[in-house]
């Protein structure tokens, strides 16, 4: 496993990393989900992603007595969580201060850690002030609570605020963003922040490397029954799929047929190849899957600037 930094940040974080956004408890068990991070630490992943809004909670607190179960040396992985989505009642959502604190002591709660190493913002709050939530970030950071705070999604206007109200207010900054990334979704990341990668270096825990599975080329005749596109919550992932671009991905299948590997681990490798990206969170539901995702980095050298250009140009 190779490790870089997040950002301009001294943390080392695993390029390949493991999250349980949609399986952990729609998919997953217990059971399942230890064995998929057991080996994924055996194979030298350190970021485990989460949040308060997975599962409704329930996704933190699957995450929290797995870490208990396997007692991996605090120093030895990275947990993050998000706030945003906490609840229905108008204290429960949002980037207030109040809901900032709330959401973070409950994440420490349910995932059994006296720290979070990283905490997004889920999503930008139009209806909270940037400089309100820069500052509840700043004492947390103050307080031990947390270690690094980042956004997901945000505009890169949005991430330039909080980088100017934490400058002029003397506060922490954030360090990272977690947006989507892959083949098929590229523009935010490669045009609407490129001036915030180059000033800023920040850094980036990219999210859907498979495009929710369509990059693997399986949903090419359909959908399987036991697809996360049937889980229940995520409908909205399906009537996404109007708008894919089966071409594209054929073109890129054949591309990784033609290099003698999977799909899978060709999108995954155009993600690495971007040096914006710190690390690419995988999303796998059974530990067979979760390996071939990890193999990956065998393959980097076949990966070369002219396959990367096909890809781009298919």
């Amino acid at each position: 496993m190779e490790y870089r930094n997040l950002g301009n940040s001294g943390l080392k974080v695993s390029e390949l990393s493991f999250g349980s956004w949609v399986t952990f408890v729609n998919q997953l068990g217990k059971k399942e989900a230890m064995d998929c991070m057991a080996y994924a630490y055996d194979q030298g992943v350190n970021f485990f992603d989460n949040a308060e809004a997975y599962a409704s909670g329930e996704s933190e607190i699957l995450m929290g007595d797995i870490l208990k179960k396997l007692n991996w040396g605090r120093d030895t992985y990275i947990v993050s969580s998000k706030v945003f989505w906490g609840g229905e009642l108008p204290t429960q959502r949002g980037l207030s201060k109040k809901h900032i604190n709330d959401a973070c002591n409950a994440a420490l709660n349910r995932l059994q850690v006296e720290y979070l190493d990283l905490f997004f913002c889920h999503r930008p709050d139009p209806e909270t002030p940037i400089i309100e939530t820069v500052y509840a970030m700043n004492d947390l950071l103050h307080q031990g609570k947390i270690m690094y705070w980042g956004t997901s999604e945000w505009s890169a206007d949005e991430i330039n605020q909080a980088f100017e109200c934490a400058e002029k207010h003397h506060l922490r900054p954030p360090v990272m963003e977690q947006p989507q990334y892959n083949i098929l979704h590229r523009e935010r990341f490669e045009k609407e922040y490129k001036e915030i990668f180059e000033k800023y270096n920040y850094g980036t825990t990219i999210w859907s490397p498979l495009a929710s599975g369509l990059l693997t080329g399986k949903y090419n005749d359909g959908i399987p029954k036991n697809s996360r596109f049937k889980v229940k919550g995520y409908e909205w992932l399906a009537d996404s799929i109007d708008d894919v671009n089966f071409d594209k991905i054929k073109k890129v299948n054949a591309i990784a047929d033609r290099l003698g590997i999977k799909p899978s681990q060709l999108a995954i490798l155009w993600c690495l190849n971007n040096k914006n990206v710190s690390t690419v969170i995988l999303g796998a539901s059974k530990v067979s899957q979760l390996k071939e995702n990890l193999e990956s980095s065998k393959y980097i050298d076949l990966v070369t600037d002219e396959i990367i250009n096909e890809i781009n140009n298919s």
